[in-house]
């Protein structure tokens, strides 16, 4: 299986690239806890229509190495610009979802954009939920420590208990199976508990409001009104007004999850934006 070698510290990553290798390249940064299937409704429609889809499990997540370290965001961030740079990939479209829209952010302000053309922020965490100095009205960090004092304490019903508002389920237009909303609870213990407890402790004091506002090229704003694990207000909405070159898109009734629930607006979201149009 193919995998490369983090430029942190040589944890094997492993990475999936799909579609014709001449194709318009778009990148994929995970959820916490899911690995590249998390994307199946937007790489293989994608690849199949002529892009090459490329994206790799974090570490402490699905085929990645099971590591202690490298949970910080910069170090994340590096393991998404050594993909870039393994692949020698350009003029690419690059999409995080949750926080992988922070390691997005934070590989951009740290390597520079040479290889990438455009950023899609999708239920994304950046900026940063939590109260801080320049975000007043964000969320008390205390609430998010106690979240993360409830994985810790038992991460399967953490899961279980959090999938329906996750997807927003009960909604108009928010119609899954029972059985694929617990094939992705089943797939959240892909991650290590050691990984999953650092990335929420990750999101305590996140903050890259000062990031986002000066990147300097089209970024793609995408966010569900009811997406309980990144409230709008205090992320996507704060993103796109950051963003000097912003294009703010609203699901109505989508949760967290919209990429299933939503999946094929979101795909052709995504395709027009990497088209450029």
């Amino acid at each position: 299986m193919p995998y490369f070698e983090s430029p942190v510290d040589g944890t094997r990553l492993h990475f999936v690239d799909y579609g014709p290798a001449s194709g318009q390249v778009i990148v994929f940064v995970n959820s916490s806890y899911f690995g590249t299937e998390m994307w199946e409704y937007q790489m293989l429609p994608l690849a199949e229509a002529g892009f090459r889809c490329v994206g790799f499990d974090r570490r402490g997540h699905g085929r990645s190495d099971d590591v202690w370290d490298g949970f910080d965001l910069d170090s994340l961030a590096d393991d998404v610009d050594g993909l870039l740079r393994h692949l020698d990939l350009r003029q690419v479209t690059l999409v995080g979802h949750s926080l992988g829209t922070a390691e997005v952010v934070r590989c951009l302000t740290r390597h520079g954009a040479g290889r990438v053309a455009r950023v899609a922020l999708v239920a994304g965490m950046a900026p940063g939920p939590a109260r801080s100095a320049d975000h007043p009205t964000g969320v008390d960090p205390a609430l998010v420590e106690a979240g993360n004092a409830e994985f810790r304490r038992d991460r399967a019903a953490f899961f279980a208990d959090g999938a329906r508002a996750f997807f927003a389920l009960g909604l108009p237009g928010n119609e899954l199976s029972e059985a694929y909303v617990q094939s992705m609870v089943d797939r959240c213990h892909g991650a290590t508990a050691r990984a999953g407890a650092a990335l929420g402790d990750l999101v305590v004091t996140l903050n890259v409001a000062p990031e986002i506002a000066k990147l300097d090229l089209p970024v793609l704003v995408v966010h569900g009104t009811h997406d309980a694990s990144a409230p709008i207000e205090l992320t996507g909405r704060r993103a796109a007004e950051l963003a000097p070159d912003s294009t703010f898109k609203v699901y109505e009734n989508a949760g967290h999850g919209l990429f299933a629930t939503h999946r094929e607006r979101l795909t052709a979201d995504l395709r027009e934006f990497a088209e450029g149009r």
